[in-house]
C-alpha cells in the first residue's frame, strides 16, 4: 500500500506531525487479516502546559507512554466504553501526542470510523496495544503510494471545554473534503453514500 513511517515522521513539533497525518494510512494487521483506513482528523496535545492533554497533571501509570520515545502507541479507555489511540510526538521525557479522530476505510474496515471511539473499534484497538511501537509488524503508519495531498483544514479540539483558553487552540486538523470527518452532517454523510437515508 505504501511505506511505514520511520520513527524520525514523530520526533518532529507535534502540530506538524498533527497537519502530516491527514492523508496517511493506519494498518492493524492480526494474521493474515488487515484492517486499513485513511486519517482523515486528528487534534494535537501538547502537555504540560496544555490543560487538555492528559499529561497536565504529571506523569501517571495511565499516561506513562507519553512520556516514552515518539512513534509509540498511546490508548486509552474513557466512559467505560470507548479506546482512543494517539501517537507519542517529539522527544522522549516530552509528553505530547495526536490523538486519531477519524479514518475513511480502505480495506477490511467495515463499521463506523468517524470520531475516535468509531475509529477504535472499527479497527480492532484497545488497551492490549497501549505502548505498541508503530514501527513495528502488528500496527503501523503508511505514507500511501500515489495519493494527491489533501486540503487540510484547521479547527479547534472537541470536547476540552474544561481546559479554558487551551480549548480555544485550534489544533484539530481534518480533511476538508473527507464525509468520515467527525463533524460532518448526517445529510452529506447520506449524499456520500456511506450511511442509508432515515425510512419514513
Amino acid at each position: 500500500m505504501g511505506r511505514k513511517l520511520t520513527r524520525d515522521f514523530y520526533d518532529r513539533e507535534t502540530l506538524e506531525v498533527a497537519h502530516d497525518l491527514i492523508g496517511m494510512l493506519l494498518v492493524r494487521r492480526e494474521g493474515r487479516l488487515r484492517r486499513i483506513g485513511r486519517i482523515v482528523e486528528t487534534e494535537a496535545y501538547k502537555g504540560p502546559q496544555d490543560l487538555a492533554a492528559h499529561s497536565a497533571r504529571g506523569r501517571t501509570p495511565r499516561n506513562e507512554v507519553m512520556f516514552g520515545p515518539p512513534g509509540h502507541a498511546y490508548v486509552y479507555f474513557i466512559y467505560g466504553f470507548w479506546h482512543c489511540l494517539n501517537v507519542v510526538t517529539e522527544g522522549e521525557g516530552i509528553p505530547h501526542a495526536v490523538l486519531l479522530r477519524a479514518l475513511e476505510p480502505v480495506a477490511g474496515v467495515r463499521a463506523a470510523t468517524w470520531g475516535p471511539g468509531l475509529l477504535c473499534r472499527g479497527m480492532l484497538i484497545d488497551r492490549r496495544l497501549n505502548g505498541a511501537d508503530l514501527s513495528a509488524d502488528h500496527l503501523w503508519l503508511e505514507r500511501p503510494d500515489h495519493e494527491p495531498s489533501p486540503r487540510v483544514g484547521r479547527a479547534t479540539r472537541i470536547g476540552v471545554d474544561y481546559a479554558g483558553a487551551w480549548a480555544r487552540r485550534p489544533w484539530r486538523f481534518f480533511d476538508r473534503d473527507s464525509p468520515y470527518v467527525s463533524t460532518v452532517s448526517r445529510a452529506t454523510r447520506i449524499r456520500a453514500g456511506i450511511v442509508p437515508p432515515r425510512k419514513g
